[in-house]
């Protein structure tokens, strides 16, 4: 079989404007990026067509390092369903230049299964993370210079909690001093950085309605707190407008299309682990204008993307899912019963056994929240058939639809048994109204606790002495209401990223609180995560070349 970029440059692609036209879109709304990406305005999104779209939410088992192939299951259910007659459309996350030059090599999915052009969603793309790491800079840097500026009448700040970003994986940049050298350098301080996905800056742009919305988010980030306890924003800077006009075009969803020449929406990328791991809320209802049925995911296992997607995206914008699916390989489960990563391409029904345990707490966990849930089993080379009936046995006694994928391999034609079921479930058995883990009205201790305890399994959860000050401070602010997005591992269900399988009754520490008044929400991190990831020993940059004018090493 090909390499997913030589599938990738031999597929004939359509201009971009036919692509939205035979989706709906008229040709004199689509902004050019090129022949094959465009910008689609905001203004298209019909709140009326999204109500009777149908909403549905790939997830996955719990993350291993052998991969499981969430994204490429989207695009392939895509795929499968436009093969049946349905009119659907994916919408995904834009990929992070960090882990495509760290450990993955990109991340618009795979084999015949692809949204395309790859190599340019996989790079820079539309200049979407560009704009949000130089806002989120931009407003750094204005505040130093605000601090430097007003020194002299006695203005301070007691505690700045603006970082600064970089999409780039860089472990030496996390902890820094800025202001070295001659006073005119500025007030020497310590900082960091994080990357973009984990900027509250990409939170805000994913999460906002509209432009108005935009800025009115941008204006409440709060920056730090003065000596008085007050904090002190961007709106107290003054530099709102000028922020939200770096953001003006990156805030449209980017239309591209896949390796079948059906329409995509790829727009937003904030990470799951640190984030909150869903494409932006307008790229979403655009494709639920022009699509009566729309694929996103959310990032890594349910534990992370779905509970998040749910809680925060779902409970701030009124989406309703009509289904869940969620993606399991034979090597992910088997890994979770406690394969080791060498033996996980052997047949071991016995370390499979054990590895559904994973991806049963998973379903119950869904359950909860009042979805129906189909199992896609995403097939690999060196999977058995007797792997797979035990699996689909399994899955009957759950009482969870159970389709085999091989979009990758096969394009939309492999997913045609995954797209029959989903379509025959939502259409006769559809999700009931999301419950949701907690009220709004809960305090920042009761909803982490609610999450740790009820999804992860936890007995106990502990936290730092700066963190019990934040949760406090965060009281006394009035913002409690918000929704929790806690910073976990994607390996377990505890913080520790060894622990595999199902793993409960274990201690859940949360070592930080961070506040992002602006995306209104409230970072809880827990463990030893981290918001700026290093590079492997072996990072894939060193496999990405030009080669007689094309670009290798990126998938």
């Amino acid at each position: 079989m090909k390499s997913d970029i030589e599938i990738a440059r031999t597929t004939e692609l359509k201009k971009i404007k036919q692509v939205a036209e035979e989706i709906g879109i008229p040709r004199d709304e689509v902004e050019n990026y090129g022949r094959y990406i465009a910008k689609i305005p905001d203004h298209l999104i019909d709140d009326e067509k999204v109500k009777k779209s149908n909403l549905i939410l790939v997830t996955a088992i719990t993350a291993t390092k052998a991969g499981i192939g969430k994204t490429t299951v989207s695009i392939g259910l895509a795929l499968g369903l436009n093969k049946i007659g349905k009119k659907a459309i994916v919408a995904l996350r834009e990929p992070s230049l960090g882990p495509c030059f760290g450990m993955k090599g990109g991340a618009a999915g795979g084999g015949y299964a692809q949204v395309l052009p790859m190599e340019k969603i996989n790079l820079h793309f539309t200049g979407d993370f560009h704009a949000i790491t130089s806002a989120h800079n931009m407003i750094a840097a204005l505040l130093d210079n605000y601090l430097y500026q007003n020194q002299s009448k006695g203005f301070g700040l007691k505690e700045i909690l603006w970082r600064r970003v970089l999409d780039v994986n860089d472990r030496s940049l996390r902890s820094i001093v800025v202001g070295l050298g001659p006073k005119s350098n500025g007030i020497t301080q310590e900082s960091g950085f994080d990357i973009t996905p984990a900027s509250e800056i990409m939170a805000i742009l994913c999460l906002s309605k509209d432009v108005q919305d935009l800025r009115r988010r941008i204006e409440n980030i709060i920056l730090g707190f003065t000596y008085d306890n007050k904090p002190f924003t961007v709106k107290d800077l003054g530099v709102a407008g000028a922020i939200t006009v770096l953001l003006k075009e990156a805030l449209h969803p980017n239309l591209v299309q896949t390796t079948e020449n059906t329409a995509a929406f790829v727009h937003g990328g904030p990470f799951a682990n640190i984030a909150h791991g869903c494409n932006s809320l307008l790229a979403t209802k655009m494709a639920m204008t022009f699509g009566d049925y729309v694929i996103t995911e959310a990032g890594f296992g349910a534990d992370l993307g779905a509970e998040k997607f749910y809680n925060i995206k779902c409970r701030k914008s009124g989406l309703q899912p009509k289904l869940t699916v969620i993606v399991a390989t034979a090597q992910g489960l088997k890994m979770h019963g406690g394969v080791s990563l060498d033996r996980i391409k052997e047949p071991n029904l016995e370390g499979l056994k054990e590895g559904m345990r994973n991806l049963d707490k998973h379903v119950r966990n869904l359950r909860a929240f009042g979805q129906n849930i189909v199992v896609a089993f995403n097939k690999y080379a060196t999977d058995s058939e007797e792997e797979i009936e035990l699996l689909r046995t399994h899955c009957n006694e759950l009482g969870v639809g159970f389709a085999v994928n091989n979009a990758f391999s096969q394009g939309g034609e492999g997913a045609v048994e995954l797209a029959q079921l989903v379509a025959d479930t939502v259409e006769n058995n559809p999700s009931k109204p999301l419950q949701f883990t907690y009220k709004d009205t809960d305090s920042v201790q009761q909803k982490i606790e609610k999450i740790a305890t009820g999804i992860y399994g936890a007995s106990i959860v502990t936290y730092s002495s700066s963190a019990r000050n934040l949760m406090k401070q965060i009281g006394e602010l009035g913002i409690s209401h918000y929704p929790v997005c806690i910073a976990k591992t994607q390996y377990s269900f505890s913080a520790d990223p060894k622990i595999y399988g199902a793993v409960n009754n274990f201690e859940f520490h949360i070592k930080d609180i961070v506040i992002n008044n602006g995306a209104e929400m409230i970072v809880a991190i827990a463990g030893e995560i981290l918001r700026m990831p290093g590079l492997p020993k072996e990072p894939q940059a060193q496999h990405i070349d030009i080669v007689d004018g094309h670009i290798e090493g990126l998938s």
